[in-house]
């Protein structure tokens, strides 16, 4: 009986560390602004993780579709991705060779995941956006996702402490008081090395949570540099009968002013 209630003692508590911080699409470049003498070429990680937590990483399918869009045209990257491990779950990577300056869209329709704990679907729509040489030119395109946050602050060449902005949409509609959740890309929890890390005072810390006005439009003041995710949950359509949560996010990365 005592082991009993020990090992559900322990699967509780599995449980409840795998909820304290939220599932985050994460679209990861290996560099989001290219300046003049960089290397052209870039590589992107497509990963589902839990970015603050740095616990626990989601299986991923293979995409349904992955794509960039420059000055208005588009490529499909979908067939150009590879598998690989990442913290023992598969996940996706590409490399893109840059051209011309602008922006470079990047943008992720992943194949609905079924969270067992919860007999539910998750599909997250997820965008970036690197840019070349300071010209911005796409940055703030509308992609038409079904869930879409929409940039009102260029999303890129931040310092700590900025405000971001956006608008949520779905459907290309505007969504009033969506609740947003934020995350921090807890990097140096994920590499392991002497568990160097952000640390959290509480749970409450793992996921930042704002709210939309009624136009559908949020702001985040941003505390530290790294990578930050962005993340309006909404219903979607059931799935062979069950649940669908749908998610609209964005990344963006903060640099210290020196």
């Amino acid at each position: 009986m005592f082991k009993k209630t020990v090992l559900f003692s322990m699967l509780l508590i599995f449980i409840l560390t795998l909820s304290v911080s939220a599932h985050f699409q994460l679209i990861l470049p290996t560099d989001e602004t290219i300046s003049n003498g960089e290397a052209e070429e870039i590589g992107l990680q497509l990963i589902f993780t839990h970015p603050m937590e740095a616990s626990h990483t989601m299986e991923m399918n293979k995409p349904e579709k992955f794509a960039v869009v420059n000055k208005g045209r588009e490529k499909d990257l979908t067939s150009e991705l590879e598998s690989f491990e990442y913290f023992g779950s598969q996940a996706w990577k590409t490399n893109y060779k840059t051209k011309a300056p602008g922006d470079y869209l990047f943008y992720l329709e992943p194949a609905p995941y079924y969270e067992a704990s919860e007999d539910a679907y998750i599909t997250q729509y997820t965008k970036i956006v690197v840019n070349k040489m300071g010209m911005p030119s796409d940055w703030d395109r509308e992609i038409g996702q079904k869930a879409e946050i929409v940039p009102l602050a260029r999303p890129y060449g931040l310092w700590t402490g900025n405000s971001f902005r956006a608008i949520v949409k779905k459907d290309g509609k505007a969504v009033p008081y969506a609740e947003v959740e934020i995350e921090y890309l807890n990097e140096g929890a994920f590499s392991g090395l002497n568990n160097s890390g952000v640390e959290v005072p509480a749970d409450s810390f793992y996921t930042q949570v704002v709210k939309a006005d009624k136009n559908g439009v949020f702001a985040y003041s941003i505390p530290k540099s790294g990578w930050w995710g962005f993340a309006a949950l909404m219903e979607g359509e059931k799935i062979e009968g069950k649940d669908h949560e749908i998610g609209a996010v964005m990344w963006v990365k903060a640099h210290d002013m020196n």
